[in-house]
C-alpha cells in the first residue's frame, strides 16, 4: 500500500481571513445586484456559503439566502449510476431571474462547477451566476474561472487538495496530498 505525503496548506484562521476577503470582494462587487443568493456544493461548499453569508450580514447588516446545490446527478462522469441517498438541494427560493453565487470548496476540472451550472438552470434560469471557490488547483478540463477565488494551489497531477471543515469533518484545514509509490 502506498504511503502518503501529507502537507498543510491552510489552518483554520488563514481560512477564515480568506473567507472575510471573499465576502468583501462580494459585497463590493453586488452593491447593483440586491437579488442575490449563495448557494453552496454539496457537501463543503454549503458551509462555506454559510459562512460567507455571516460575514455579509456582519458587515452591511443585510441577510443574504443560502442554498445548497447536490451536483451529483448532474455529473457526467455519474453518468447511469443513482446518487446514494436523498438529494440534498435545499434552495430557500426560486432561481430564475436571480443573481447566484454558486460556492465550492475546489475547483479543478471544472466538471462539477458545470454540472452545477446544469443544475441550476434545471430549476429556473439565473439573471447570472458567478463561482467563489476556496482553493483553485488548477488542471481545467471546462474554461472555468473562478470570480472569487481564496487561495491559487499549483499542485501537479498526481497531488489532491482536501478541504476540511469544522461542519463536515470537525476542524478547518486545507491539505494536499501525495501518494508515495
Amino acid at each position: 500500500m502506498p504511503e502518503t505525503n501529507t502537507k498543510a496548506v491552510l489552518e483554520a484562521e488563514e481560512i477564515n481571513e480568506i473567507l472575510d476577503r471573499i465576502a468583501t470582494e462580494i459585497i463590493e462587487r453586488s452593491r447593483e445586484r440586491k437579488n442575490f443568493m449563495l448557494v453552496g456544493v454539496y457537501q463543503r461548499g454549503t458551509p462555506i456559503a454559510q459562512r460567507l453569508a455571516k460575514k455579509i450580514k456582519k458587515i452591511t447588516g443585510n441577510e443574504t439566502q443560502v442554498g445548497s446545490l447536490d451536483v451529483r446527478p448532474y455529473r457526467d462522469d455519474l453518468k447511469g449510476k443513482t446518487p446514494e441517498g436523498p438529494t440534498e438541494t435545499n434552495l430557500p427560493a426560486p432561481v430564475a431571474g436571480r443573481h447566484v453565487i454558486l460556492v465550492d470548496d475546489v475547483v479543478e476540472s471544472g466538471r462539477t462547477t458545470r454540472a452545477a451550472m446544469d443544475a441550476l438552470v434545471s430549476l429556473g434560469r439565473p439573471k447570472s451566476i458567478q463561482l467563489v471557490a476556496l482553493v483553485d488547483r488548477g488542471h481545467r478540463d471546462f474554461p472555468i474561472q473562478p470570480d472569487y477565488v481564496g487561495r491559487r494551489i499549483p499542485t501537479a497531477s498526481r497531488e489532491r487538495v482536501f478541504v476540511r471543515l469544522v461542519e463536515t469533518d470537525g476542524k478547518d484545514a486545507v491539505t494536499v496530498e501525495t501518494a508515495e509509490t
